[in-house]
């Protein structure tokens, strides 16, 4: 039971649980994503991939103060601002491939827009995760003010 409990308890540098935990936090950033997506979409009549945009930087958001709560216990850039920023970085290369992978899936191949973002938030899931957790929150790392 408390090998049960320090999978959701705790601070961890454990990768596997890492990942396991980020992809509760990235699966809530996604259900905030998805949703602002098609309220933008559908009710605001945005484009839609100004609508994902927009719906990518909230879950964006979401995704970065739940990964320091919770899931990322090393910290390797102990300033905020600037770790924030890396974090972002990182997003906004996430959020090109957010808008390349939605938009060849949905314009070229034809793929209902929320299904394309399905399928292009499993890949973009990934590089987010692995280039925060190297480049961010890495304990062989510097600790860069």
């Amino acid at each position: 039971m408390a090998k049960i409990i320090s999978v959701f308890k705790g601070k961890t540098d454990n990768t596997l649980l890492q990942l396991f935990r980020y992809s509760f936090v990235g699966g809530f950033a996604f259900l905030i994503d998805f949703g602002t997506l098609f309220i933008l979409t559908e009710y605001c009549h945005l484009y839609y991939l100004v609508s994902a945009g927009l719906a990518f930087i909230l879950g964006l958001m979401v995704n970065y103060f739940l990964s320091l709560k919770w899931v990322f216990n090393s910290r390797t850039i102990g300033n905020r601002w600037l770790e924030f920023l890396f974090f972002s970085a990182i997003g906004l290369i996430g959020l090109g491939l957010n808008e390349l992978f939605l938009w060849i899936l949905t314009d070229f191949l034809a793929i209902y827009y929320l299904i394309s973002k399905i399928i292009t938030t499993f890949i973009v899931y990934f590089w987010n995760f692995f280039a925060r957790k190297m480049m961010l929150f890495n304990k062989k790392n510097l600790n860069y003010e």
